[in-house]
């Protein structure tokens, strides 16, 4: 055979260049981002996947849901709730890793029960902390000012 298609013999479709193309713009993101940068990923990432849980709960979409709701608890539990130094944190520490756990907890409830209000809670509960730490790269900001 002369010719072969670079691609095989499925037809081409958008949605994966579209997806390889947000894997690669994701990598991109963490490769050169700093700490803070990277905290603020996670939290975008987790309150992404809060909405699609919503959205596929809504829809009935269990592995959706699924697929969701365990992306959103890996990301608190092993990406928010790893990074704590409980050592050198003291109480606040102390605190994070209590509330990352009720979080986890309440997350897995609610896969299990298909539950848009424990989702809802997970959301209203991790709002403050995300809010608190995008005015920590503000401050910074304006400190690298003067």
């Amino acid at each position: 055979m002369m010719y072969s298609a670079p691609f095989g013999s499925r037809p081409l479709n958008p949605r994966n260049f579209a997806g390889a193309y947000q894997q690669v713009g994701a990598q991109t993101s963490v490769s050169g981002a700093s700490a803070h940068q990277l905290v603020s990923l996670l939290f975008e990432a987790y309150f992404t996947a809060l909405l699609r849980a919503e959205g596929a709960i809504r829809n009935k979409d269990v592995p959706a849901k699924n697929a969701a709701l365990c992306h959103a608890l890996r990301i608190v539990d092993e990406g928010l709730k790893s990074a704590l130094n409980l050592n050198a944190g003291g109480q606040l520490a102390a605190d994070l890793a209590d509330l990352y756990a009720y979080i986890c907890l309440r997350l897995t409830q609610a896969n299990l029960r298909s539950d848009t209000e424990a989702v809802e809670e997970c959301r209203r509960l991790m709002q403050p902390l995300r809010e608190a730490w995008d005015s920590i790269a503000e401050h910074q900001e304006v400190l690298n000012r003067f």
